[in-house]
Parts: structure tokens; sequence; C-alpha cells
């Protein structure tokens, strides 16, 4: 199926055809993985279109590049601006947005004084993991990939060269026919999911990998800690062995992109009764509500278009 790109972009102050949306082939966030990224979602509400957590994403953004020692060029205001611009520009209302911060043509060593690049696109996105995996579930298997061991590669910055890993988890747990991959952390301790964050349920309590896991602390992850706790359900944070996929009562993964996606089966093995459980449906329901109306949003996290 032929990909369908929006009619324009946001790169460097200004909104453009997508097609002009370019970048050198010798620029470094190309040779060296050097950029920054956020993945943001829109929601069509009954208030109008909301980018969901906005703020908190772009600050996210600028804490990844300063990490990564790169002086950005804008405001966290004028990229804030620049997601509501790009999504006016294609004229949507529910959407995906990628802000990225890169390194452009500037020398071509590793610590060249390369110009810092900015843009943002968006497009249209349905269930990251496939048509009915929200309601359905899928099978995952644990990757034979390792996540990065501390103190290599920061897996608290959400950059590009950081998605090598996830690109390898996914890739296999696709060629052995699994719907994605888990990895462990270098401990051998559960980590993440190839781009998303896991929820292992036990007793009605969800239980979830700490940040120290090799893992990048995730705003749908904070999300469902945040909703959870609010509603009475009770969340423990803590190193979690590899079998426990097997033995827990229910299984999801988190992310921008896949949303609340139910696990039925891991290596093989079914989780639970091997179907979406009551947690998982009840996690559901309190984030979709905050696009329906169902659960009020307490905490400003709907960014008006």
């Amino acid at each position: 199926m032929t990909q369908q790109y929006p009619e324009h972009i946001w790169q460097n102050g200004r909104i453009k055809p997508w097609a002009e949306g370019t970048v050198h082939v010798m620029a470094a966030g190309l040779q060296y993985g050097a950029s920054v990224f956020e993945g943001i979602r829109s929601y069509d509400t009954p208030k109008g279109a909301a980018i969901f957590r906005l703020s908190d994403h772009n600050r996210r953004l600028l804490n990844s590049a300063k990490i990564y020692e790169m002086e950005v060029p804008y405001t966290f205001d004028e990229i804030n601006a620049a997601c509501r611009d790009v999504l006016k520009a294609n004229g949507y209302g529910a959407a995906y947005l990628r802000p990225c911060i890169y390194r452009g043509l500037g020398g071509f060593g590793l610590s060249a004084q390369t110009p810092i690049d900015v843009s943002v696109a968006t497009w249209k996105m349905g269930a990251y993991l496939g048509a009915g995996v929200l309601e359905a579930g899928i099978d995952a298997c644990v990757s034979s990939w390792q996540r990065v061991a501390p103190n290599t590669i920061p897996a608290g910055a959400k950059a590009g060269g950081n998605y090598l890993s996830g690109s390898l988890i996914a890739r296999e747990a696709r060629r052995l026919g699994f719907g994605e991959g888990i990895a462990l952390a270098s401990t051998g301790l559960l980590s993440e999911g190839a781009g998303e964050n896991l929820f292992l349920v036990f007793d009605g309590a969800l239980h979830t990998t700490p940040v120290s896991a090799a893992l990048l602390n995730g705003i749908t992850r904070n999300t469902l800690i945040t909703l959870a706790r609010a509603n009475g359900i009770e969340v423990i944070e803590r190193d979690i062995p590899r079998e426990y996929l097997y033995l827990c009562d229910e299984l999801f993964m988190c992310g921008t992109a896949a949303e609340i996606t139910p696990i039925r089966s891991v290596d093989g093995r079914k989780v639970g009764a091997g179907k979406p459980g009551p947690l998982t449906q009840r996690m559901q329901e309190l984030f979709f509500g905050l696009f329906n109306g169902k659960t009020p949003d307490q905490w400003g996290w709907l960014e008006p278009v």
C-alpha cells in the first residue's frame, strides 16, 4: 500500500510543503543518529481537538537535547506553537506528531559544532501494532536483544540512536511471527518493549519496572500510574524477573503510539485467561475516557489545538 503523506511540515521556523522538509545526507543526525524526538498524539474530544500532554512531551524533548549538549535555537513555547501550527496546516484533529531536534551539516567529526535543526511532522495514525489489537491483544516474545547497560547510552533520553535497539527487538519479533518484542535489561531482569513500557497485574495491583531498568520514563506510563492511583488502584514499581511475565494475571504495554495494548501470550505461554483482563480494560476505559469526556481531566493534560 502506498504511504499517504500530509501536505505540510514545520522545519526551522516555518511551515513548508512536505517534500521540502529535507536534510543533507552528511548531516550528523543521519550519520551518527544525533537526534532527539517525541511522539505525541492529538485527539478529537467533545471540546474540540486537543494535544495530549503537549507541554510534558516537549519538556522531555528539551531535556533529551540537554543530555546530548544540543543548544536548541527555539524556545519551549515556540516548539509548542509549531506543533499546533502544523496540525492546523494539515487540517488534522486526531493525529500523531513528531517533533525532532537533530544535528545538521557542519563538519564530520563526532564533536563537530554542527547547527541544531528542528522539525515537527504530523500524520494520521491508527492502532500502532495493528487493527483490532487494543481489543484482542497481541502475542509477544522476549527478545534475544538486551536493552543498553547503565552508563553506556542514556536510556532516559528519547534519542534517535537509542531506537536502533528497539528496531532490532521489534524486527526479531515480527520475523518470528509475534506482535511485539519484550527486552531484558543487562541485569537479566525485565526492562520494556521495543518502544513501550510494561505493566503486569498481580492480585488487582499494577506492577511496572523502574526507570533504572534501562527504560524510557514514558509519559503514557506516568499517565496510567496517575490515573490508577487516583482511582484507588495500587501501583508498585519494582524489579521484575523474566518468568513473572508467564505468571502474572494480566499484562499490557503502553506508549503514545501503542496507547494501551493488551498482551495475551508471551513466548507461547498464555497470560492469565489468554485475553485482555478486567484491570487492563479498566485502564483502557480511564485512559480513553480522557478523550471522550468520561474521565475528568484533573491535570490539564488536554491542551487545545
